[in-house]
């Protein structure tokens, strides 16, 4: 049996079982702008402090499909030790990690979205392939090449590297849509006409011209048309041979407000106009230089006006970067993930520009940088970046979240329990999620904690049920619906009630994924460190290059 090509390394078949953690929100931390500036304020945006494939595993069942594009900057594996987090893996360890999230992101976005991964050459091409295993290579769409730097490096010693790449990959091209640039410097050059409305727009032959524009390589062009008096008018060349047409005659009398007939010395010609505002936007390059979409210099400019020359961060994108992304792949009100939050440039440019944000970060930066940037950007407060550009006056809010703990813990004579933290609400929702079904607690039934679709229920308890319980349920659930029921514990035969499935609790969710795991997050070391053991894929010296 032939092999598939892929990409292969140590550990890549292990793989964690995640648990689906759900979101514990913090209306300390949580802001919203204390009136709407204007009728586009959004509030539901989501900052989520905590390990990010854990995040990513929580999102999935509310966001799943909705997520219109991920953009992320993941740590670049350079080996370099920064303040805010080490960048430094060992290679399999980072493809693991880089995998594993990959794979829940797809899960996120939805059938016409798009990911945008941010990365040097450093490890840029392995991801291409990793891409090409999760997303399918035939939905890869380009690798752009951003300018990071304004000027060389002197003390390089053998190159002087200036860009990084940019990754982008569809969920399904066949439904991906990318906008076009403006031709914002080009509109005065030859857009040298005005309609009635005011639009500028410059006019184009419409007779096909250059390439082989003859009537025998498109005979269905070839046809007459009838100018403003009437006259026959055919598509002929210079030469007064037969020529043809850019458009059929479905086309010429479907945009025949377009055309526009000129009588010169040789009598009609008609032409077509081609306008300004949207008509003639060009499709974007894959080499985006700094004067277009800034540098790191930009950047770091930026986060010293925001946070001073203090804690600034070494690698931040500049916001200009990261408009052009949303620009491309967005609209307003879409949905913008960013897993790897860093200083919170992603949300605060979804934000100026009306996008719906959520972002994660598990440092402490979430806390002493995105949140104080983000209340700038909600106040009005931040003059930087796109601000200008977007004519930003503040609005709009965030909600904070943290992870919650695990739903299964140890106790002290190392028996598996559920978490004592968890309050019957936090139960409630945590089994919800995990049998698959949505939180939605009913205020007149108190055995409704969760539906799916629309005629099952789940009830989530920590009592001990007894048979006359469990018929009292059955019948208050009727023939028509079904229930299951997780509760601490059950006396008599539940099987005498067709429309009810009982499970204990917590032997009937300890299989399902991995419990008490809080660091799925990078445990970065230096290259060619001695590591400890990582989650049960290596050991001390397992997948290290010796030095």
């Amino acid at each position: 049996m032939a092999g598939k090509l892929e990409l292969t390394w140590v550990g890549k078949d292990v793989r964690p079982k995640l648990e689906p953690r759900i979101l514990l929100e913090d209306p300390t931390r949580s802001y919203h702008a204390d009136r709407r500036v204007s009728e586009n304020d959004i509030f539901d945006n989501r900052l989520i402090f905590g390990d990010n494939l854990l995040a990513l595993r929580a999102l999935e069942q509310d966001f799943a499909g909705k997520v219109k594009c991920i953009c992320i900057d993941p740590p670049y594996n350079t080996g370099s030790a920064f303040e805010h987090y080490d960048d430094g893996v060992e290679h399999s360890v980072w493809l693991s990690l880089t995998r594993d999230r990959l794979v829940i992101l797809r899960t996120l976005l939805a059938q016409h979205g798009s990911i945008w991964i941010t990365l040097d050459d450093g490890e840029a091409h392995y991801c291409k392939v990793l891409c090409d295993e999760v997303f399918g290579r035939q939905n890869f769409i380009a690798d752009v090449i951003w300018e990071k730097s304004d000027s060389p490096r002197m003390d390089a010693q053998f190159f002087s590297v200036r860009h990084d790449h940019v990754l982008v990959y569809a969920k399904d091209k066949k439904f991906l849509q990318l906008s076009k640039l403006p031709e914002e410097g080009e509109l005065a050059a030859h857009y040298d006409k005005v309609d009635e409305t005011g639009r500028p727009y410059y006019l184009k032959p419409l007779r096909a011209m250059g390439g082989d524009d003859s009537r025998e390589a498109r005979p269905t062009l070839f046809f007459e048309m009838s100018a403003p008096d009437g006259t026959v008018v055919l598509p002929l060349r210079k030469d007064g041979s037969d020529g043809r047409w850019r458009w059929g005659k479905e086309r010429t009398i479907k945009d025949r407000a377009l055309i526009e007939w000129v009588k010169g010395r040789n009598g009609w010609t008609p032409y077509y106009r081609i306008y300004g505002d949207g008509d003639l936007a060009r499709p974007p390059e894959t080499i985006w230089t700094h004067s277009d979409c800034g540098s790191n210099r930009t950047s770091k400019a930026e986060i010293k006006g925001l946070f001073g020359d203090a804690n600034s961060f070494d690698t931040p994108k500049p916001e200009k970067l990261i408009q052009r992304i949303l620009q491309l792949s967005t609209g307003k009100g879409d949905i913008v993930l960013d897993s790897f939050a860093g200083s919170g440039t992603t949300g605060a440019v979804a934000h100026k520009m009306g996008r719906r944000w959520i972002m994660v970060e598990l440092g402490e930066h979430c806390h002493t940088h995105i949140i104080p940037r983000l209340r700038k950007v909600i106040d009005g407060e931040d003059q930087g970046g796109i601000t200008k550009e977007t004519n930003w006056k503040g609005g709009g809010g965030f909600r904070y979240c943290r992870l919650a703990p695990s739903l299964i813990t140890t106790d002290k004579y190392g028996n598996e329990v559920i978490n004592p933290e968890f309050n019957r609400e936090m139960l409630a929702e945590a089994v919800c999620k995990l049998e698959g079904f949505t939180y939605a607690p009913s205020a007149e039934r108190y055995w409704q904690h969760g539906q799916s679709p629309d005629t099952d229920f789940v009830f989530v308890t920590t009592q001990t049920l007894t048979q006359e319980q469990l018929a009292a349920i059955s019948e208050e659930v009727g023939d028509e619906q079904t229930l299951l029921i997780c509760c601490a514990a059950f006396r008599g035969n539940p099987d005498v009630f067709p429309n009810l499935t009982v499970k204990k609790i917590p032997k009937a969710v300890l299989n399902k994924c991995q419990w008490n795991w809080n660091e799925y997050e990078e445990r970065v070391r230096k290259l060619g460190y001695k590591a400890e053991q990582f989650g049960g894929l290596f050991t001390a010296t397992e997948g290290l290059d010796a030095e």
